[in-house]
């Protein structure tokens, strides 16, 4: 993995330094960022917010471009939710906008390196022409083996809890079982992201300590780490730095090791 970076970090920069104390073995297999201060970070510049927007797709290309290089299993990016069509018209316009521009741009970048582009959330809630990118975004990756991105447009967690709830119930009556024979894996096979592990790593920019109904389920055991850099400051060096954040901590999932535990 330390020759993914040979070429495009210099031995003597902070990124050699971060990456030098990361334990490459202990890497997660799925990361999740919540990509939360663009707009902040475009106010305090005394630009609309949509700038701060644009310049958080330089954010999105160096995660993604990282996390390929690390082999990182799975990388979810919470871009727009449920409850963000109660911004103002303007930006959730030019949301839209920049987002079907990203895919257009991008994909090749994506295909390049191995990343299978699939979006999660209520698709079917988006204008026509942005579901046709996201089709054709989703097809073009398809037969990708590397990183899998998921981005979460019109997407609620509690939302797809209910969604998966009620495919799983009429999975039940086609087995005609009872609803006591519900489990928690027929839940998670429902899920949108049924065939990714769950999530080992959430990050949320901005230093708001809120989850915003991001993959309610699929966070059960996930480490948060929360970095007061905003998300279109957010590059290769904070990546790494929460890496080595992760791999502080002691992953327990509700039980005890074996020392403590005697």
């Amino acid at each position: 993995m330390l020759e993914a970076f040979k070429g495009i970090i210099a031995a003597d920069s902070e990124e050699a330094d971060l990456l030098s104390a990361i334990d490459l073995g202990r890497l997660p297999r799925h990361i999740a960022v919540i990509m939360d201060g663009n707009g902040r970070w475009a106010k305090m510049r005394g630009r609309p917010r949509i700038f701060g927007h644009k310049e958080g797709a330089e954010s999105v290309r160096s995660i993604l471009d990282t996390c390929a290089r690390l082999s990182i299993e799975a990388v979810t990016l919470y871009a727009f939710s449920t409850e963000n069509w109660k911004r103002p018209k303007a930006e959730v316009t030019g949301l839209m906008s920049m987002l079907k521009r990203y895919i257009r741009s991008e994909m090749k970048e994506v295909s390049a390196n191995n990343i299978r582009f699939q979006a999660i959330g209520d698709v079917n809630g988006l204008a026509p022409d942005v579901q046709r990118e996201i089709a054709w975004a989703t097809d073009k990756t398809r037969d990708n083996t590397g990183t899998v991105l998921s981005v979460a447009l019109n997407y609620g967690g509690r939302a797809e809890i209910v969604r998966a709830a009620r495919l799983a119930f009429a999975d039940i009556e086609r087995r005609s079982e009872g609803i006591d024979s519900l489990t928690e894996e027929d839940i998670e096979r429902n899920l949108y992201t049924h065939s990714l592990p769950d999530v080992d790593l959430l990050i949320r920019t901005s230093g708001e300590m809120r989850i915003s109904n991001f993959l309610l389920w699929q966070i059960a055991y996930a480490e948060i780490v929360v970095t007061p850099t905003l998300f279109p400051d957010f590059r290769r060096p904070q990546i790494f730095e929460a890496l080595l954040e992760y791999q502080k901590r002691d992953r327990r999932y509700g039980g005890l090791k074996e020392a403590a535990a005697q």
